[in-house]
């Protein structure tokens, strides 16, 4: 475990999944953890109720990101979870999927995923840039779809793809407070996203087969490595885009038994 006690952290869409699970490592670390959702009030105290038995702390923080003034909500929220506090950590977690080919996609849900992939994490970074304190951290959640090829999901690759360039020209902006700024990307994790694997074996076979470690992801594999990027360890780690996948469709060989 690293010690983050006495550090504030904000992690958007944490109240099931990938951002469940690094909301709650983060406060098994020690720090105070905003966990913020967009509208499932009973898996928001879930979260905080779980992180709490544990002996955390944690404050619900609800906010619809993909609406026009949903960063404004979300800032009130964090106001009164956390009154007067600095930020020492962002995780830009929240975002929706957007599967079909590129003929399928209509602009409606284009502009709507582009909303919550994209404009909401770069307002979120601008609006805590006053509240981040020297060494803080930014995290974003990224996808191993932005190095995989996947026909039926381009849309949603590109919203991702825009959280890698983002966190390059951040780094390089926010390098002089000493916060650093890191993408996280995963591959196939068994999250809610991703339920309908339950129900087809044969692919979840398929891709295990596909990853160098022979698995499928959970969401504890993720929340361990923004653990690391959040913690004092990684003070020199910054503008890197690390593939958190299991070595997910390494090479044409990985493609066996798939």
């Amino acid at each position: 475990m690293n010690d983050l006690t006495g550090k504030n952290a904000l992690v958007t869409g944490a109240s099931r999944g990938i951002g469940r699970a690094i909301a709650e490592r983060l406060a098994a670390d020690g720090a105070a953890v905003a966990v913020h959702y967009g509208s499932n009030d009973t898996a928001a105290k879930e979260t905080v109720e779980a992180i709490e038995g544990a002996g955390g702390s944690a404050y619900p923080v609800r906010a619809d990101l993909g609406a026009a003034d949903g960063v404004d909500e979300l800032f009130t929220g964090l106001e009164r979870a956390l009154p007067g506090e600095a930020l020492d950590i962002l995780v830009n977690n929240a975002g929706i999927h957007l599967p079909g080919a590129i003929e399928q996609i209509t602009p409606e849900a284009l502009d709507h995923a582009i909303a919550v992939n994209v404009r909401a994490p770069f307002l979120i970074i601008q609006r805590a840039l006053p509240l981040l304190r020297q060494g803080g951290r930014v995290i974003n959640i990224g996808s191993a779809n932005t190095r995989v090829a996947v026909p039926t999901e381009p849309a949603y690759a590109l919203t991702k793809g825009a959280l890698n360039a983002l966190g390059l020209s951040l780094a390089a902006a926010l390098g002089p407070r000493g916060i650093t700024v890191n993408t996280v990307s995963p591959g196939t994790t068994e999250t809610d996203m991703l339920a309908w694997l339950r129900h087809a074996p044969e692919v979840a076979a398929g891709v295990a087969a596909s990853t160098a470690l022979g698995r499928l992801g959970q969401p504890s594999d993720i929340a361990d490595a923004v653990a690391f990027l959040a913690s004092p360890d990684a003070r020199w780690v910054t503008a890197q885009v690390i593939d958190v996948s299991g070595g997910l469709f390494l090479g044409p060989g990985a493609f066996q038994g798939a």
